[in-house]
């Protein structure tokens, strides 16, 4: 048996499609030169990203923006390679879209987000959020989600829609000095204005704590065992 024979041999016959060694190598070298392109694109990319001084948030989404496209395409062509048709393939989605749509309106609305963060770059890579009460650093975004890692150095995956559709704070974006709150609790037998006396002076000598607005110490409560105060301070750190 020839080589020409051995590549145009059908080893499996569905229906209309018939699928030979030829079509498998094909496929393979689409897929191949597409992650080519991919890693020649993100080389240049990356070199003209430096040239400009782009921030790494911008550049990481819009070279997983390109990848997502070009891969995407690699796929698409290397079906039609394999003798698939796309009206088909097009057929039995829209088939299965609405079988299983309701229940994965969530997943899409995912993606969708995943889109929109990658086009928008309101949320970027290495971005400070606050989504739920928790605070933590965007270190990756992906089409359906995103890593998050928090103070604690814990890695947690969020959905984008959390990102885009939720009340997300995004405090890398914020460029103007924002109010923060420190509760602290000190004994019934203290001395009130030697506490605030001190709990001043230490906000003051804090590099990260502005000197206009003032910080203020403010009494809020009658605790069980110790009076409550409130320190008010303004910062531009997240």
């Amino acid at each position: 048996m020839s080589l020409k024979e051995i590549l145009e041999f059908n080893f499996l016959s569905l229906g209309d499609l018939q699928l030979s060694l030829y079509h498998l190598i094909a496929a393979s070298l689409v897929i191949i030169i597409a992650r080519f392109l991919v890693s020649v694109m993100s080389k240049i990319l990356q070199r003209f990203f430096r040239q400009k001084a782009v921030d790494p948030g911008r550049q990481f989404a819009m070279i997983q923006f390109i990848k997502y496209i070009v891969y995407t395409a690699a796929i698409l062509m290397a079906l039609e390679t394999l003798g698939i048709s796309l009206s088909v393939v097009w057929g039995g989605a829209a088939a299965l879209m609405v079988g299983i749509g309701l229940g994965l309106q969530q997943t899409f609305n995912d993606l969708v987000s995943g889109v929109i963060l990658l086009i928008e770059g309101s949320v970027q890579v290495g971005d400070v959020v606050e989504i739920d009460g928790m605070v933590g650093t965007v270190d990756m975004i992906g089409m359906r989600t995103s890593r998050v890692e928090t103070r604690n150095r814990i890695s947690i995956l969020i959905p984008n829609s959390k990102l885009v559709g939720d009340k997300a704070i995004n405090w890398s974006h914020n460029e103007q000095p924002t109010r923060f709150q420190v509760p602290f609790g000190v004994a019934y037998s203290s001395d009130i204005k030697l506490v605030t006396k001190l709990v001043l002076q230490a906000a003051s000598e804090h590099n990260a704590i502005l000197k206009t607005p003032q910080p203020e110490v403010q009494f809020q409560d009658f605790g069980n065992s110790s009076l409550d105060f409130i320190l008010h301070f303004f910062s531009m750190e997240n």
